[in-house]
């Protein structure tokens, strides 16, 4: 009888294993995971310098991240990939007393990464196409919080009191709201470049066409975009805006304005052709692409501000 209270025993407790098993399996594929990835080489050799960090070689150690995250999808597990940078985790672990040859002072920089950083989804795909999309949230989080930062440090108007980023702001939105409400079908892909030293600043915004009528725009790039315009505007920075349409059908139409006082100002089919059609670089003259319409913009109706006080 000993024997078989023992079997029994046994036998519950085995069936209690498998059950916490199973849940934990479960559980597994309810939490979200963060990669902190090194895109380049230049970053791996930095990373090297830690013993801690165990990888010889970058070529292998993309292979092994991009092995990791195919099965971790398999398992149903969402996974979120950051871009990690050697020099911004050293600085963190020297505030926050960190020792940074050690893993777990990077699993809680990637912590961090992943609610303050710039980062995208794995969506299975390669990372080949996944690198290019990461280093471009990474310029476009990086050009925002400089654009946000110049605004902010414009003050106050020394007349009216108002906050002259934050009417900047909305003077931009008003006016890109009248671009697209004003653009033919089809999609949109629209460039703002604004001209200031020591750097360039270069925003680019999707607007597609979708069933609702509605322009399918990206929160987080349409903050950016406005951001770098009001920017301009506010400092009377030289600039402008190009936006290509791709209709449903027929050519692909290209249009701009010239940034000027606080305001837009059109530009002829023919200054469209000449700015699509030379090299910044060297001036010289590119082909133009086929099956492409170079013309003056649609009219934006009156942009003129209201009599009165402006900045």
């Amino acid at each position: 009888m000993a024997h078989t209270d023992q079997t029994g025993k046994t036998s519950r407790t085995s069936r209690i294993s498998r059950t916490d098993r199973t849940t934990r399996r479960v559980l597994r594929r309810e939490i979200a995971g963060t990669i902190g990835l090194l895109t380049d080489e230049h970053d791996f050799r930095t990373m090297r310098r830690y013993r801690s960090f165990t990888f010889q070689d970058h070529a292998a150690y993309l292979h092994q991240i991009e092995a990791l995250l195919r099965e971790r999808a398999t398992q149903g597990s969402h996974t979120t990939i950051a871009l990690f940078d050697p020099e911004e985790y050293a600085d963190y672990c020297a505030k926050a007393g960190l020792d940074p040859d050690a893993p777990a002072s990077r699993t809680r920089f990637t912590a961090e990464l992943a609610a303050h950083g710039p980062s995208v989804p794995y969506e299975g795909q390669p990372l080949t196409d996944l690198v290019p999309a990461l280093v471009d949230e990474a310029v476009r989080q990086a050009t925002w919080e400089y654009a946000a930062t110049l605004l902010a440090r414009l003050g106050r108007c020394s007349t009216c009191g108002e906050d002259l980023g934050r009417a900047a702001f909305t003077r931009a939105s008003s006016l890109l709201a009248r671009v697209l409400d004003t653009a033919p079908a089809g999609n949109r892909h629209l460039v703002c470049s604004v001209s200031r030293s020591p750097e360039n600043l270069l925003s680019v915004l999707h607007a597609d066409d979708s069933a609702d009528g509605i322009p399918d725009i990206d929160e987080a790039e349409a903050l950016e975009f406005t951001s770098v315009l009001a920017l301009g505007l506010a400092t009377h920075s030289p600039g402008g805006l190009v936006m290509r349409i791709s209709p449903p059908s027929g050519p692909d139409r290209i249009h701009g304005w010239r940034l000027r006082g606080y305001g837009f100002e059109p530009l002829t089919a023919g200054e469209v052709f000449d700015a699509y059609c030379t090299d910044v670089e060297n001036g010289d003259l590119i082909s133009p692409e086929s099956n492409v319409d170079y013309c003056a913009p649609p009219d934006l109706g009156d942009q003129h501000l209201p009599p009165g006080h402006h900045h």
